[in-house]
């Protein structure tokens, strides 16, 4: 059974969400939100039993937009820090969002050119 979209998702889902990998191994990358959570104040996850963190959709739109501008955009940490502060930040939300729809869609495309590959 699936989440719904509104439920809280653990740190591990969260990674696979921003498609956070490894260089190392190739798994999903907890260590990169943990590092953003200690250099941006708005990302604040739900601390609940055992210490283990849990994220609501508001603060992983702002992980996306992080991310967005980190990764994709090349900017730095002090360049990300001064938008996600100033006015500017809510004009990100919709083009990091798109960003991120695009290469999921890329990526499933991807995996069906090579099982209609498998089946010729």
């Amino acid at each position: 059974m699936d989440k719904s979209e509104t439920a809280y998702k653990t740190i591990g889902e969260v990674a696979k969400i921003l498609n956070l990998k490894s260089n190392r191994n190739g798994n999903y990358s907890t260590h990169t939100i943990r590092f953003w959570e200690k250099q941006f104040y708005q990302i604040k996850p739900k601390i609940m039993n055992s210490n283990r963190r849990y994220y609501d959709e508001p603060t992983i739109n702002l992980l996306k937009k992080v991310k967005y501008l980190l990764k994709d955009q090349g900017m730095t940490i002090k360049g990300v820090k001064k938008i996600l502060n100033s006015e500017g930040s809510l004009k990100l939300d919709e083009i990091a969002d798109k960003t991120i729809k695009a290469r999921n869609l890329k990526n499933k495309l991807v995996k069906i050119s090579n099982i209609i590959k498998k089946l010729k």
